[in-house]
C-alpha cells in the first residue's frame, strides 16, 4: 500500500521531469534550425533547466525538511506546467530559454522529493532498490522521449507533443495533492536558524565536499552526453539517421535502466552484509570512464556497445545518496540530498553548455558538427569524470562513517 499511495505517486513526477529533461536529444536539431541556434546555443537552450534546477536546490533542501516533500513537489510542478506552457507557444530563442529555466525551477522537486518520500517511509536497508527503482523508472522517461517521439513528430509538431507533457505535469500534480499522505522527519520546535545551522555544518563537512564533487564531475560527462551530445555524434561521427538516433538512445536508456536496477539491488545486498557501497559505486565510474575514454580516442567498432557501457556504468554515482542517507540523520536528508544535487546539476548544465562550446570551436557542416572536435569535446569530459573518482575513492575511509554529532571530538 505505501508503493501505490507514496512511492508510485513521487516516481511518476520523476517520470514527468525526466522526460522534460532528455527531450531535447531528439528535438535538439528541429530547436536548433527554428531559432536559429549553434551548437553553444543549443546547449545553453538545453541546460538552462540543469542551471535552475540546481540554484534552486538548497532553497528546496530546507523546504522540503520544513513542509515535507508532498506539498512542495506539488506545489513546484504547477511552476514546471506554466514553463513547458510557455515553452510549447515560444517564438524567440530567449523566450524558449526562459521557458526551459522556469520548467527546471517546476521539477527541481521531483528527485529530492521522491529520495526524501523513501527515507521517510521505508527502512534504511531498502533504500538503495527504491531509489534504482526510481531513476529505472526516470530513464523510461528518457525511452519514452526517444522512439517514441521520433514517430509522433512524424504526424504532430514538437509544439503539440510538447503539450503532452503539459497534460502530464498536472496528472502528477493533481494526485501528489489528493492522493498522497503527508509526513515530515522536521522535529517538533525546529526553527528556521536550527535549519541554517544544520546546513552549514554540511558544507564544512570534507565527506559531503568529495561526494559532492564525484557527483559534479560525474554529470558533466554522463547526463550532458546522454540528453544532448550522444544524440549528435551517433549523427555526426557515426553517420545514423534520425530513426537510428533515436534507437541508439533508446538503446542506452535501457542500459540506464539495468544500470540503476542492478546498482540499487547489489547495493542493499551489500548493505545488509554490512559492506560498503562504495566500492560498487567506484567500479561503476570505472567502466563508464573507461568506455568514454575508448570513443574520446577515436575507437568505433562497437561503438554504441561503449555508449551504452558508459551510460549503464555512470548510473552507479546515485549510490551517493545512499552514502548520504548512512552519513547524516533524517532530519538532515533533504538539506543533505539537495545540497550534493546543486553540484549535480551544475555539473549537467556546464557540461551541456561547455561541451557545445567546444563543438562550436570548429567549422560546422552542412550536416552538423565536426567529427574531430568530437574527439576534445569527449576527451575533456572524460578527464573530468576520472579526477572525481580519484577524488572520491582518496577519501574512502572517511565517507562510510557518520557523522559525528555537533560538538563532538
Amino acid at each position: 500500500m505505501i508503493f501505490l499511495r507514496v512511492a508510485l505517486p513521487f516516481i511518476a513526477g520523476f517520470f514527468v521531469s525526466y522526460m522534460y529533461r532528455a527531450v531535447n536529444a531528439v528535438l535538439g536539431p528541429t530547436l536548433a534550425a527554428e531559432f536559429g541556434l549553434s551548437a553553444g546555443g543549443l546547449g545553453l537552450l538545453t541546460s538552462m533547466y540543469f542551471l535552475s534546477f540546481a540554484l534552486f536546490q538548497l532553497p528546496l533542501g530546507l523546504l522540503l525538511d520544513r513542509f515535507g516533500p508532498r506539498r512542495v513537489n506539488a506545489s513546484l510542478l504547477l511552476v514546471a506546467a506554466a514553463g513547458g506552457t510557455w515553452f510549447a507557444v515560444a517564438h524567440s530563442a530567449a523566450e524558449a530559454i526562459a521557458a526551459r529555466a522556469l520548467i527546471g525551477l517546476g521539477v527541481s522537486g521531483c528527485l529530492m522529493s521522491t529520495v526524501l518520500a523513501f527515507v521517510l517511509w521505508y527502512p534504511t536497508e531498502r533504500l538503495s532498490t527504491m531509489n534504482g527503482i526510481a531513476f529505472a523508472c526516470g530513464a523510461l522517461g528518457s525511452i519514452t522521449v526517444s522512439v517514441p517521439l521520433e514517430l509522433l513528430l512524424r504526424v504532430w509538431t514538437w509544439r503539440e507533443a510538447f503539450m503532452l507533457l503539459v497534460g502530464a505535469t498536472l496528472a502528477v500534480n493533481l494526485t501528489l495533492w489528493f492522493w498522497v499522505p503527508e509526513k515530515s522527519a522536521r522535529p517538533s520546535g525546529a526553527s528556521l536558524g536550527d535549519q541554517l545551522r544544520g546546513l552549514a555544518r554540511l558544507v564544512a563537512d570534507p565527506g559531503f565536499r568529495r561526494i559532492a564533487f564525484a557527483m559534479a564531475a560525474s554529470q558533466v560527462a554522463a547526463m550532458s552526453l546522454q540528453t544532448l551530445w550522444m544524440a549528435t555524434w551517433l549523427r555526426d561521427v557515426a553517420g545514423y539517421d534520425p530513426s537510428q538516433v533515436a534507437r541508439g538512445l533508446l538503446a542506452a536508456n535501457v542500459a540506464m535502466i539495468v544500470g540503476y536496477l542492478g546498482f540499487g539491488r547489489v547495493a542493499d545486498m551489500r548493505a545488509r552484509r554490512g559492506l560498503s557501497v562504495l566500492p560498487l559505486l567506484a567500479g561503476g565510474l570505472a567502466l563508464a570512464s573507461a568506455s568514454l575514454a575508448l570513443l574520446a580516442l577515436g575507437t568505433r567498432a562497437g561503438s554504441l556497445v561503449l555508449w551504452c557501457t558508459f551510460v549503464g556504468g555512470s548510473t552507479s554515482i546515485v549510490l551517493s545518496f545512499s552514502l548520504l542517507s548512512r552519513r547524516y540523520p533524517k532530519e538532515m536528508s533533504g538539506r543533505a540530498n539537495t545540497g550534493i544535487n546543486v553540484f549535480g546539476f551544475s555539473g549537467m548544465f556546464l557540461g551541456q553548455w561547455g561541451l557545445g562550446a567546444v563543438l562550436d570551436l570548429w567549422p560546422q557542416s552542412a550536416a552538423g558538427y565536426a567529427p574531430e572536435a568530437y574527439t576534445w569535446a569527449l576527451g575533456l569530459a572524460w578527464a573530468i569524470q576520472f579526477s572525481g573518482l580519484v577524488w572520491l575513492w582518496s577519501g574512502r575511509r572517511l565517507l562510510d562513517r557518520p557523522l559525528a554529532p555537533a560538538g563532538a571530538g
